[in-house]
C-alpha cells in the first residue's frame, strides 16, 4: 500500500504539492495560547517529511509560483512604500530600515563567526526574521553562481533548512517582545495607551474578528412630529440639515402625503419628519423639534452603505474629520463616514487620521446624497473589482524580464533575479494602482490569494525537493541554528526599540511598538499588539514599517548570499 501512494505521488508530483500546502495549513491553525505555527510553516514540514520519498518538481513550477507570490507583496505594499517616502514618516521609514539591517548585520555576523555555508545563513534570515521571500530570492542568487550541481541543490536545501528550524521562535519571538517584554521595561500598559493615543485623535474602535461584526448601530431614523413651538417651523429642510450636526432630515410626512425632502422643502407644524443621524444627536432632537412618533405603516427609508476609493487630489492629506464635512457639504448632509480601510487594514475612523490617496472610505446615506459626495471623493470600490489582467500580465512578465538583467559588479555578473524583478515591478504597478486607481486593478480578495498561494505552493515546492538533505542538514547544524536564530530574532528587534525611542525619538508607546512590528515583518506580532490595544491606533505606523520591511528584507536574500563566501561542502 505505501509502495504503491508513494509511486503515485512520484508520478504525480502536483498532487503531492496541494497535499502539502493543506495538511501543512491544517497543522498550521492548531493554537497554544496566542502562539500557532501558520500554514507557511506546516507546509514546509510536511513537504519536507513527504520529500524522504524522492518527489521531483520541474524548476519552473515553484519559480511561476513564487513570481505571483512576490509579485501580489509588492503589488500591496506599492503605494505605501513610495508613500513612506517622505518627510512625514521619516521617522517611521528610518526606523523600518535600522530594524532591517539590524537584522542583515546580526545575519552575516553570526554567518561568519560561525562558519555558515550561504545556504543556511539565507535560512537563518528567512526564519529569524521570519521573510519567507528570502528562501525565493536567495535560492535564485544561489542558482547564479554557477557551482556545480550538487552543491547549488544542497545549499538552495539549506536555506529550507534554515528557515524551518529558526521560524517557530522568530514568529513566537516577536510577540513576546512587542506585546509584553518591552512595554514591561518602559512600564507601558498598552490598553492604556491605545486609549489615550485614541483619545487624542478622536476616537477609535475594538479589532473583531473575521465573521464578527458590530451590532450596535451609532446610524438610525426615527420619526418626530414637528411642533407649533418648534424653531424648525417656517425653515427649509436645507438651512435645520446645516444646523444639526450628525444628522439629517430624510424624508417629510404631511397630509397623508409622503414624500423625500428635499432643500428647499418648508416645514411646517403637524408634519412628521424622518430624521437619520448618530443616536446621541437623535436623542437630543426631542427637545427642539417634538416629541418622537411612531412611523407610519409600511415606511421604508432606504440607505445604502458604499465603499468609495480616495482618488481627489485635493483630499490627499486631510483628516478624515475635514472630509466627511466636506461630503456632507456636497451631500446636502446626508452622508455619514463609518470607517475607513488602508492596503486592507481597517483605520481607526478618527477626526485625526490623514487619507492618502487610494484609502477606502465607507459612507452610508440615501443612494442620490452618496452619487453627489462620489463625485468629490472618488469612485465605488465595485467598479474595480475585477481583476486587470491586462496590466496583471505585463507586471509579471517585466518582473521576470529585470530579473534577467546583469551588472558587473567587481568583475562579477550580478542581477536580482526573477523574484527581485517581480518584486520591483509589483511596487510600481501597486504605486500605479494608487495614484490612478483606474488601472491595473488586483482586488485585495485576488492579491491575498495570490500572495498566500503563491508563497504556499513555492515553499512547499521547495521542501518536496529537499528531501533526505534536509534531515541530515538538521542533524548537523540544528541546535546552533536555533540558538543562532533566537539572536537573529531578539537582538535587532530589541536595539531597533531603544534606538528608535532614544534616537530617531518616536515616544508614543504604540507608534513604536507598531513600527517595531511593521519593520520585522511581523504581522503575529501586530496581531497580539491589535489585541492588546484593543482599537485600531497601532494600523497606521505599521503599514508604513510594514511595506518597506517586506521589500528591504526580500532583498536580503542575494546580499546574504554575496557576502557570505562559505559554501557547502
Amino acid at each position: 500500500m505505501f509502495e504503491a501512494v508513494a509511486k503515485l505521488l512520484q508520478d504525480n508530483p502536483l498532487i503531492a504539492l496541494f497535499f502539502c500546502v493543506s495538511l501543512g495549513y491544517l497543522i498550521g491553525k492548531f493554537r497554544i495560547r496566542s502562539f500557532k505555527l501558520g500554514g507557511i510553516a506546516g507546509t514546509l514540514i510536511v513537504s519536507v517529511v513527504l520529500g524522504q520519498i524522492g518527489i521531483k518538481l520541474d524548476d519552473s513550477v515553484r519559480g511561476v509560483f513564487f513570481a505571483l507570490f512576490i509579485y501580489a507583496v509588492g503589488f500591496q505594499g506599492g503605494p505605501q512604500f513610495f508613500r513612506a517616502l517622505n518627510k512625514r514618516s521619516l521617522n517611521q521609514l528610518l526606523s523600518a530600515v535600522l530594524t532591517c539591517v539590524l537584522g542583515l548585520v546580526t545575519v552575516l555576523i553570526a554567518a561568519w563567526v560561525f562558519g555558515l555555508d550561504r545556504g543556511l545563513a539565507a535560512g537563518l534570515a528567512a526564519g529569524g526574521l521570519t521573510q519567507s521571500a528570502i528562501i525565493g530570492t536567495a535560492g535564485d542568487a544561489i542558482a547564479k553562481l554557477g557551482l556545480p550541481t550538487d552543491v547549488t541543490q544542497q545549499m538552495q536545501t539549506n536555506v529550507a533548512v534554515g528557515y524551518a528550524v529558526t521560524y517557530i521562535f522568530g514568529s513566537l519571538g516577536p510577540i513576546l517582545l512587542i506585546s509584553w517584554f518591552l512595554p514591561m521595561i518602559r512600564r507601558w500598559n498598552i490598553r492604556r495607551e491605545a486609549v489615550k493615543l485614541a483619545s487624542e485623535l478622536s476616537g477609535g474602535h475594538a479589532e473583531l474578528e473575521a465573521g464578527q461584526y458590530n451590532a450596535v448601530r451609532r446610524i438610525i431614523t426615527r420619526y418626530y412630529g414637528v411642533t407649533a413651538e418648534s424653531p424648525w417651523v417656517g425653515k427649509t429642510v436645507g438651512d435645520v440639515d446645516r444646523v444639526l450636526a450628525d444628522a439629517s432630515i430624510e424624508d417629510v410626512l404631511r397630509g397623508g402625503a409622503h414624500h423625500e425632502a428635499t432643500a428647499s422643502d418648508v416645514l411646517a407644524a403637524g408634519d412628521n419628519v424622518a430624521v437619520t443621524g448618530t443616536i446621541e444627536r437623535l436623542e437630543a432632537l426631542s427637545s427642539t423639534i417634538g416629541k418622537e412618533v411612531v412611523p407610519p405603516q409600511g415606511a421604508i427609508e432606504v440607505e445604502e452603505r458604499r465603499d468609495l476609493v480616495v482618488t481627489n487630489k485635493e483630499l490627499v492629506g486631510a483628516d478624515i474629520g475635514s472630509i466627511h464635512a466636506r461630503l456632507n457639504d456636497a451631500a446636502d448632509y446626508g452622508v455619514f463616514l463609518v470607517g475607513a480601510r488602508r492596503s486592507g487594514h481597517d483605520l481607526p475612523s478618527l477626526s485625526g487620521v490623514e487619507v492618502h490617496r487610494g484609502d477606502e472610505i465607507a459612507v452610508i446615506g440615501r443612494p442620490a446624497d452618496l452619487d453627489r459626495a462620489q463625485k468629490l471623493l472618488g469612485y465605488p470600490i465595485g467598479a474595480a473589482a475585477v481583476t486587470d489582467f491586462v496590466f496583471f500580465g505585463v507586471g509579471v512578465a517585466l518582473g521576470m524580464l529585470i530579473g534577467l538583467i546583469e551588472v558587473p559588479i567587481f568583475g562579477v555578473s550580478v542581477s536580482i533575479g526573477a523574484g527581485g524583478g517581480c518584486l520591483l515591478s509589483g511596487l510600481v504597478f501597486g504605486w500605479l494602482r494608487g495614484v490612478h486607481p483606474r488601472f491595473a486593478s488586483l482586488p485585495t480578495g485576488a492579491s491575498n490569494f495570490l500572495r498566500d498561494f503563491g508563497l504556499a505552493a513555492f515553499v512547499g515546492a521547495v521542501g518536496l525537493g529537499a528531501g533526505a538533505q534536509a534531515l541530515s542538514a538538521i542533524r548537523e547544524s540544528g541546535l546552533t541554528l536555533l540558538l543562532l536564530g533566537v539572536a537573529v530574532t531578539v537582538i535587532p528587534t530589541v536595539l531597533s526599540f531603544f534606538l528608535s525611542y532614544t534616537v530617531l525619538r518616536i515616544r508614543n508607546p504604540i507608534d513604536l511598538l507598531a513600527a517595531i512590528a511593521g519593520g520585522r515583518s511581523a504581522n503575529p506580532a501586530f496581531a497580539a499588539l491589535m489585541e492588546k490595544a484593543g482599537n485600531a491606533t497601532p494600523v497606521v505606523p505599521f503599514t508604513v514599517t510594514y511595506a518597506v520591511a517586506n521589500v528591504l528584507l526580500t532583498l536580503w536574500g542575494p546580499v546574504i548570499i554575496a557576502l557570505v563566501t562559505v559554501n557547502a561542502s
